[in-house]
């Protein structure tokens, strides 16, 4: 078969054109060329207004970067009667309960797990100019108009060309733009006996996934039919809350020190998630596993070790040390240990 994938050369990219080249398929990679990526494929050069007058001859499409509807409707457009199927990238912050959380969303909290028949957001752009500004920064494939949720739409509602949905959770692995795994490692490193979590953020849960398994998820879609006209969640099972998680890095790090939990009153404010973290993102993943048989390929111990191992090798090239005050920490540490003390001598 030969596939096509937009947006190879990223984070999840590279590691999906392997597999899927490694599974015996025809790659091909379309992009512009400003990432220099050692792969089993094809190059094709362009930019995504370029897809309507090349029209790359594939059986199926992986677009990894389709940020708006009007991107999704034109990539449907270009690859009618050329492709067999689309699979498009979105994301768990289609749902409901990512409006809730960041307050674009009113009314009751959304049951968790979320399903893919879960509610969808209802408004439009979740995330604030200054937030999405920052996004765009990390991921230059956003444009203003960013909103996975008429991506959907577009994609699936398509009469000729038959589609798959994915929607990813929160990726780790080697090459996180993110690094999602730097705040644990860093105090870490630094030599920090203790660790706080404010108890709101430390109770949350979310969907979170390896890159490499990620990846698998994206191939499997793509080269099963069975997949044609669906939509999935991919996540790991369990979700683990951001305590949870936080330990699991801890102690893959050979780290031997302490967590505290603190009230919202008494973290200072750096390590304050706004939001209502009453909502949480915990998602199921019982669909992609039983309708097509995915599995995680590498272990959870195995993506840890990993993604520490890359982390300490790559840290992030800027750091916001506004992120890491530990002269508050230890303010709000030792405060909440005297709090401690007096309560129990009452």
């Amino acid at each position: 078969m030969r596939i096509l994938v937009i947006g190879g050369t990223g984070f999840i990219g590279p590691y999906v054109v392997r597999r899927l080249a490694g599974m015996g398929h025809s790659v091909a990679v379309f992009h512009r060329g400003n990432t220099q990526a050692d792969l089993p494929a094809e190059h094709i050069f362009g930019g995504r207004q370029d897809l309507p007058k090349i029209r790359p001859d594939a059986d199926v499409v992986i677009d990894l970067i389709l940020s708006s509807g009007m991107q999704a409707q034109a990539l449907m457009e270009a690859f009618r009667g050329v492709a067999q199927r689309v699979v498009a990238a979105s994301s768990i912050d289609v749902y409901r309960a990512c409006g809730i959380l960041h307050g674009t969303e009113e009314g009751p909290l959304e049951p968790v797990p979320l399903t893919e028949n879960s509610r969808l957001r209802s408004k439009a752009q979740m995330y604030p100019p200054e937030a999405l500004k920052m996004m765009q920064k990390i991921f230059g494939w956003l444009d203003d108009s960013y909103d996975k949720v008429p991506v959907e739409r577009a994609i699936m509602a398509d009469p000729e060309l038959p589609a798959t949905v994915l929607r990813l959770p929160m990726i780790y692995g080697p090459g996180d733009h993110l690094h999602r795994f730097h705040p644990v490692l860093k105090r870490i490193d630094d030599g920090r006996r203790v660790m706080l979590l404010e108890e709101g953020l430390a109770a949350w849960r979310a969907p979170r996934g390896y890159v490499e398994n990620v990846a698998a998820a994206l191939a499997l879609a793509a080269t099963s039919e069975r997949a044609a006209g669906r939509i999935y969640n991919v996540a790991e099972t369990p979700a683990f809350s951001e305590l949870e998680w936080a330990r699991k890095i801890a102690a893959a790090a050979g780290w031997d020190g302490q967590f505290m939990i603190l009230p919202k009153e008494r973290a200072p404010a750096h390590l304050v998630m706004p939001g209502n973290l009453a909502q949480h993102w915990e998602a199921d993943s019982t669909r992609i596993r039983e309708e097509i048989g995915y599995q995680e390929t590498v272990s959870l111990d195995e993506s840890i070790r990993r993604t520490i191992e890359w982390e300490r090798a790559h840290p992030p090239g800027e750091v916001n040390f506004h992120k890491f005050d530990y002269a508050a920490e230890d303010a709000a540490a030792t405060s909440t240990v005297a709090a401690r003390i007096l309560h129990s001598a009452d």
